[in-house]
C-alpha cells in the first residue's frame, strides 16, 4: 500500500496539500456517512504517517515495513527488505532502532490495544501555578489578605473560553467521531500493532470549532494578567500551602482551570522563636532583681507590654510560662503559650559606690 496513493498526491505534497486531501477523501468514506470503513482505515494510517514529518521521512527511505509480523501469529516477521536494499549496491547500511522496542512494551504494559487514554478534561485543564509568600511572625496572629499578581493563561472575554467565534458552531471531529483518540498502526522490529493515539486533528478534544476565535485562535485562553486575593488564615506556618481553587492557568477551549497553590514563609522575629504555636524569648534581669524579686515588663508579639512577677531567689535560666500569648492554633479556638528565659545580666562596668555595695556583700558571702 502506497500512502501517497491512498491520498491521491504526489511525493512532493506539502503538508497543505495532504490535509486538504485527507479532509476531502475522510468526509467521503467515513463510516458514518456510509464509506467504506476499510478504504477510511486506510486513508487515516495514511494521514498519520505523512502528516508526521519524522514519520513520513522514514517512509520515504524504508517504505511500509513488517506487513506481515503482527504479535502472536505464526507469520513471523518479515527482514528481507533490508537485505534487499544492502545487496542492491546501494552500499546502505540500516540501524535497528531500540527506542521501538520500549515503545512496544510501554503501550502493551498500558493495555492491550493501545495505550492509556488520557480523557479530555485532563487535556484541557488549565496548569497549576505555584507562588511564595512571605509574612511577618506578626501576621501569624490572625487571618489577613494578600493580593497576588499573576501573569497567565486567562479565559479569553471574546469567545469566553469556547475557542470559536461568536455565533459559530463547535463541531465534532470527523476523524476521531469525538473521541479524541484514533487507532494507528505501529511497525517495529517486534512487528505490527494497533495502538491508541491522540487524535491530531483535534489535538484529543473530540471538537473543532467552525471557525476558530479571532483573537485567542482556537485556544479559548490568552496571555494575561490576574490579581487574585489570597486569605492566610491565623496559626499559619513556614512550608504550609494554602489551595486556591480555580486561580491557575485557564483550561483550553472551557476546560477546567488549574489550582494556584501558594506557599507560605514565616520570617524570623527579632525577639520571638517560634517553636509549633509557643513563643520562646530571653529576658535580662539584674541580680538584685533575681535575689529580691521583682515585677518586669515583658513585650509581646502583639506589641503591647504585660507585667511578669520575678519572686526571690529566682536563679538564672529560670522559665516562666505566660498562657494564651503564643500563637493561634491553625484552623481551631485557643492560643499557643509564651515562654520567658530569664537571664541574670553581669555588669561589665561598676561605680565606686556599686564595687563598694558589692565587696560588702562579698563578706557577708553573697
Amino acid at each position: 500500500m502506497d500512502y501517497y496513493q491512498v491520498l491521491g498526491v504526489p511525493k512532493t505534497a506539502s503538508q497543505e496539500e495532504i490535509k486538504k486531501a485527507f479532509h476531502k477523501l475522510a468526509h467521503k468514506y467515513h463510516p458514518d456517512k456510509g464509506g467504506d470503513e476499510k478504504k477510511f482505515k486506510e486513508i487515516n494510517e495514511a494521514y498519520q504517517v505523512l502528516s508526521n514529518t519524522e514519520k513520513r521521512a522514514q517512509y520515504d527511505k524504508f517504505g511500509r515495513v513488517f506487513e506481515g509480523g503482527m504479535p502472536g501469529g505464526d507469520q513471523g516477521f518479515d527482514f528481507s527488505w533490508a537485505w534487499a536494499n544492502r545487496n542492491q549496491g546501494q552500499n546502505q547500511e540500516y540501524e535497528i532502532n531500540f527506542e521501538d522496542i520500549g515503545d512496544v512494551f510501554e503501550e502493551f504494559l498500558g493495555g492491550f490495544g493501545g495505550a492509556r487514554r488520557t480523557s479530555k478534561k485532563d487535556l484541557r485543564r488549565g496548569k497549576d501555578i505555584q507562588v511564595e509568600i512571605e509574612i511577618a511572625l506578626e501576621e501569624t496572629l490572625k487571618t489577613t489578605t494578600r493580593k497576588v499578581n499573576l501573569s497567565k493563561q486567562i479565559t479569553c472575554n471574546r469567545c469566553q473560553g469556547l475557542g470559536a467565534e461568536p455565533g459559530s458552531k463547535i463541531k465534532e471531529c470527523f476523524s476521531c467521531r469525538g473521541t479524541g483518540h484514533v487507532q494507528q498502526i505501529k511497525r517495529t522490529i517486534l512487528g505490527s500493532y494497533t495502538a491508541t493515539a491522540i487524535c491530531p486533528e483535534c489535538k484529543g478534544e473530540g471538537t473543532i470549532p467552525e471557525k476558530p476565535c479571532n483573537v485567542c485562535h482556537g485556544e479559548g485562553r490568552v496571555k494575561g494578567n490576574e490579581t487574585i486575593d489570597v486569605s492566610i488564615p491565623a496559626g499559619i506556618d513556614t512550608n504550609q500551602i494554602i489551595k486556591v481553587e480555580g486561580k491557575g492557568e485557564a483550561g483550553k477551549k472551557g476546560g477546567k482551570a488549574g489550582n494556584l497553590y501558594v506557599r507560605i514563609f514565616v520570617k524570623e522575629h527579632p525577639v520571638f522563636v517560634r517553636k509549633a504555636d509557643d513563643l520562646y524569648m530571653a529576658a535580662d534581669i539584674t541580680f538584685s532583681q533575681a535575689a529580691l524579686g521583682e515585677e518586669i515588663e515583658l513585650p509581646t508579639l502583639e506589641g503591647t507590654k504585660i507585667l511578669l512577677t520575678v519572686p526571690a531567689g529566682t536563679e538564672s535560666g529560670k522559665v516562666f510560662r505566660i498562657s494564651g500569648k503564643g500563637i493561634p492554633h491553625f484552623g481551631r479556638y485557643g492560643r499557643g503559650n509564651m515562654y520567658a528565659e530569664v537571664n541574670l545580666k553581669t555588669p561589665k562596668k561598676l561605680t565606686k559606690e556599686q564595687k563598694k555595695l558589692l565587696e560588702e556583700l562579698k563578706k557577708q558571702g553573697l
